[in-house]
């Protein structure tokens, strides 16, 4: 047995490549799906009579019912079966891809705006299926080294972010609305006779364990409120990004997609190197935690700029500050998981895919409230005020997440040095007991 060990952190299993391959199959798939509505659809909404609140909303509720889908699906992994999850929701996610592109056909006003809401729900709970078992098969595949594989996969994410925005804007300006959605939806289909032949099936036991104890652990309680806080800073840049882009540097829809490519590239491009110093080096990651939402919110603060700044908006910062926050939200992000996962472990959680189901569950689902929270709120705030001072107010939620990490880590701290003295004197305690039993 400890020889199977070692020579699997040699070299990759069978199994492993087949779950490597499957999970960057749903990271590309879904990323480039869902960035594509980035460059044209807020104006396509507009013409339809959808106000940016209405906007925001739609984008908003594909992340509402991923939440909710996530933890009802997380707890029940076992029972429905980890890899029959993630095939069915690939399939159910293709095909509302390609009905989305056929919603421009629908009459303009209220009939365009609730189909867009119930085939953008629709798609999230395939979405939330199939994220919830990938996270899943992938940290039973990869127990040891599940950032390095997490960060490794972010490249694919990176990746269908980087080619959905100047796809679905070339598409769009060279086909219509319907060509985007009809292409990649059929995409999506034919990835799922490939996942059904290669994915690995696990099978376990169902656990005792709850959402609710998992979430009284205080480290996890942090780690859900920062990656909330990070998708909803994602979040904020669906719908107003690209209006803002339009308005002030007067760009054409087809390179407003390639302005998408500076977070997405950088942050696809560090995930990887960053997984592996997470996984090598346990004790850096609340440094790399800490760093990633302070930059975050300094980043938000200089995207507009912030009007207090009295800086004037040049596309070069604009983009320059897009790279460096693709790499703080990289830096912040990366070690969320495998903090989850090690503080369940400590805190008695079982070792099986029934504890990893929960942990993938919330994760999914607290990265679904922040990208609820981020258009809604985004596209409220960008109609009200305006995108630099909207901008701005997204940073507070990445700062508010840095001072309480500051302050979780200083008690953590501070407790374990208490517990190693504690130790000390009562092992003092028994080595004088001890020689006086002796004498």
């Amino acid at each position: 047995m400890p020889e199977q060990n070692s020579n699997s952190g040699r070299r990759l299993t069978r199994n492993q490549v087949f779950t490597l391959i499957s999970a960057a199959s749903l990271n590309f798939s879904s990323m480039i799906c869902y960035s594509i509505l980035g460059p044209f659809f807020p104006q396509e909404a507009m013409k339809k009579g959808a106000s940016n609140t209405i906007i925001g909303l739609i984008f908003g509720c594909f992340a509402l019912f991923n939440f909710l889908s996530s933890l009802i699906l997380g707890k029940y992994i076992v029972q429905i079966g980890a890899k029959y999850m993630f095939v069915a929701g690939l399939f159910a996610s293709g095909v509302v891809t390609i009905l989305f592109g056929l919603l421009d056909k629908t009459p303009d006003g209220t009939i365009f705006i609730v189909m867009c809401f119930v085939v953008r729900s629709i798609d999230a709970v395939a979405f939330g299926a199939s994220i919830t078992a990938s996270y899943s098969i992938l940290a039973k595949a990869f127990p040891n080294n599940i950032a390095t594989a997490m960060g490794c996969l972010e490249i694919f994410s990176g990746l269908g972010l980087v080619l959905g925005p100047p796809i679905g804007g070339i598409l769009y300006q060279t086909f219509g609305y319907e060509v985007p959605f009809i292409a990649l939806g059929s995409v999506v289909l034919l990835m799922v006779p490939l996942n059904i032949f290669i994915l690995p099936q696990y099978e376990s036991l169902p656990g005792k364990d709850s959402f609710w104890t998992l979430v009284k652990v205080p480290k996890v309680m942090l780690m859900c409120f920062s990656i909330a806080a990070l998708s909803a800073s994602l979040g904020f840049l669906d719908p107003t990004m690209s209006l803002f882009v339009t308005e002030t540097f007067n760009l054409e829809v087809g390179y407003v997609g390639l302005v998408f490519l500076g977070l997405a590239l950088s942050y696809s491009i560090s995930s990887p190197l960053l997984g592996f110093i997470s996984d090598k080096k346990p004790a850096l990651r609340k440094w790399l935690f800490i760093v990633g939402n302070l930059g975050t919110a300094l980043c938000f603060f200089m995207l507009g700029p912030a009007p207090i700044f009295h800086i004037e908006s040049k596309l070069w910062l604009f983009v320059f500050v897009l790279v460096l926050d693709g790499f703080c939200i990289g830096l912040s992000g990366i070690p969320v998981y495998p903090e989850m996962l090690s503080a369940a472990y400590e805190n008695g959680f079982e070792e099986g895919l029934s504890t990893l189901g929960l942990i993938s569950g919330l994760f999914a689902a607290m990265w679904s409230a922040g990208a609820f929270i981020g258009p809604t709120l985004g596209g409220f705030l960008n109609e009200k005020l305006n995108f630099k001072w909207a901008a701005a107010c997204q940073g507070l939620l990445p700062l508010v997440s840095f001072v309480l990490s500051l302050i979780f880590y200083t008690w953590e701290a501070h407790k374990r040095k208490k517990r190693s003295r504690s130790m000390e004197i009562n092992s003092t305690v028994q080595e004088r007991e001890h020689l006086l039993q002796e004498t």
